[in-house]
């Protein structure tokens, strides 16, 4: 089976654009930036959560903490996924205890990511909330978890994947494709 590209649904442009919304609302349901700890999920969210820590910087003038989660012990699929799994450094710069936990991906899927990523937390501390930002929500949910803050919402179909690039992951432009999974 191979991917093949479909469609191009944002560019680097929207991406931005999406980023200093997502901002804005993170510090329009918080009330600021007190308490605030963006975390991260190891790959593609520490880019969007390091540019959403850039935008806040720009709007409110504050610097807000930024911690990168590795979730590989705790996945659900973890046997199926490698023989030897990668695990990589969780780097939290304070205790997530009474914070603000905004938690960021790239793409929200089935929510097991994210419910991964919400067991590692806990094991950190407790945390007053955890919010969820994510560049796109595809649907699809196979857990019963929600975004808090939405770039863009991609219906998609179960042949169809999404491909977020990030410069600082991909070393290419920032942009966004649907992706469609075909037989060979």
């Amino acid at each position: 089976m191979t991917l093949q590209p479909k469609a191009q649904i944002m560019d680097k442009e929207a991406v931005d654009r999406a980023v200093r919304r997502i901002a804005h609302e993170i510090l329009e349901k918080n009330k600021g930036t007190d308490g605030l700890l963006l975390i991260g999920i190891r790959r593609r969210g520490v880019p969007l959560a390091e540019r959403l820590r850039a935008s806040i910087r720009e709007i409110e003038g504050a610097e807000v903490p930024l911690g990168v989660l590795d979730i590989t012990l705790y996945r659900d699929d973890l046997t199926t996924r490698s023989d030897q799994p990668q695990v990589h450094r969780t780097e939290i710069p304070e205790s997530v205890k009474g914070k603000k936990v905004i938690l960021c991906d790239d793409v929200l899927y089935t929510g097991r990511t994210v419910r991964a990523a919400m067991d590692a937390i806990m094991d950190l501390g407790r945390p007053k909330a955890i919010q969820l930002a994510v560049l796109i929500d595809r649907g699809h949910r196979e857990l019963p978890i929600r975004a808090d803050y939405v770039g863009k919402n991609v219906p998609t179909s179960s042949r169809e994947v999404i491909e977020v690039k990030f410069r600082e992951t991909d070393q290419t432009e920032d942009k966004v494709l649907i992706v469609e999974k075909v037989e060979e």
